[in-house]
């Protein structure tokens, strides 16, 4: 029964992750560590104190005002060392909260201040996922990190991050993204991208339907050829009270088009009000192809756990819907079929068999 769902039981269940920010889930005593090292000014040096204020600060229900936080994180993200160590620990962080699949999404533009190379960030990043990767599985626990690689949506390096993304492709990427702000920023703006990384075979996904509505969505689709939506809640706005599907959201529904969503942090952009008005129990009671993530661990206080335990405190769902949304994940992850069919067959379906027994 769902009553018997203890929080620390769903960190023990096997989870998959495809929407997660490298720089929204930094440890609060590492960015404390690495501001000393490089002198820069932090609102707080009491990492508990620094921890609380992410949070206060990104519940402005504005994903603008939202956005500004990351200026803290992205300024100790500047070296090849400092990346490493995030992305070692990023590795570890959510292979002790039970994630077995994770894709982790980080822009590569952003770290250029220490004069390092596009290449050499991501280098630094993938090794640090390596060194994470077999850290955990040294203490008994098990994860592959896959990495998504971010073009900013108002900036003009959107082809220069795929093409780095596709250079990378055999090392560790598996997939592009684009995100910031989406009003007055469309996802068209970065068509020839998107046609690059179709012509190559490459995987990507597109922030839209978060701050911006069915427009936004409808291009990442239509006009760009988005293999998933980033967040995409929004497409609510395209199904009536009684649950009657418009085009486009029947589209994405029968297109079986994976949906990125983030709860926690779709209340502090504002994107929905709270987290029992957010569609997601709606999106699953229709199934569209929904997936629970974390969006970024640091600015919402968060996890993967965390978000599975406020849906099961607020829809009250069981083990076999935690299980749907984690193989729903799994089957949207950018990683080869066999792969992926591997994980939820060896890993995932064994360990909910034995909860739902």
């Amino acid at each position: 029964m769902v009553a018997t769902i203890r929080y620390e039981d769903i960190v023990k269940v096997p989870k998959a992750l495809l929407h997660d920010h490298l720089d929204g889930g930094l440890r609060p005593a590492t960015i404390v560590e690495l501001a000393a090292e490089v002198g820069y000014e932090l609102p707080t040096t009491d990492p508990d104190a620094l921890g609380r204020w992410f949070v206060a600060a990104a519940d402005s229900g504005s994903l603008e005002r939202y956005l500004e936080t990351f200026a803290h994180t992205v300024a100790v993200m500047q070296t090849g060392p400092a990346l490493r160590r995030v992305a070692r620990e990023c590795a570890l962080d959510l292979a002790a909260d039970g994630v077995v699949y994770a894709e982790v999404r980080f822009a590569p533009e952003q770290h250029l201040e220490q004069d390092l190379s596009l290449d050499e960030v991501v280098e630094a990043v993938l090794a640090g996922f390596a060194e994470g990767t077999a850290q955990a599985v040294e203490a008994g626990l098990t994860i592959r990190v896959g990495t998504l690689l971010t073009a900013m949506r108002h900036a003009a390096r959107s082809q220069e991050i795929a093409e780095l993304a596709v250079r990378h492709r055999d090392a560790g990427v598996v997939g592009f993204d684009i995100a910031g702000a989406e009003a007055g920023f469309p996802p068209t703006r970065h068509l020839d991208a998107f046609e690059y990384l179709q012509r190559e075979n490459f995987h990507f996904t597109i922030h839209a339907g978060e701050a911006f509505g069915l427009p936004s969505i409808w291009q990442a689709i239509q006009w760009c050829g988005a293999d998933r939506l980033g967040h995409g809640v929004r497409i609510v706005d395209d199904i009536t009270p009684d649950g009657a599907l418009g085009r486009l959201a029947a589209y994405v529904r029968d297109k079986r088009i994976p949906l990125e969503l983030c709860p926690s942090s779709n209340v502090q952009t504002g994107a929905v009000a709270s987290i029992a008005e957010h569609p997601i129990g709606l999106l699953r009671d229709l199934r569209f192809r929904a997936t629970v993530n974390t969006d970024n661990r640091l600015m919402s206080g968060t996890s993967m756990s965390r978000e599975m335990s406020l849906l099961v405190e607020t829809f009250g769902y069981g083990w076999r819907e935690l299980q749907w949304f984690t193989i729903n994940a799994m089957k949207s992850a950018f990683i080869p079929f066999d792969e992926r069919l591997r994980i939820i067959d060896e890993v995932i379906k064994p360990a909910y068999a034995k909860l739902l027994a």
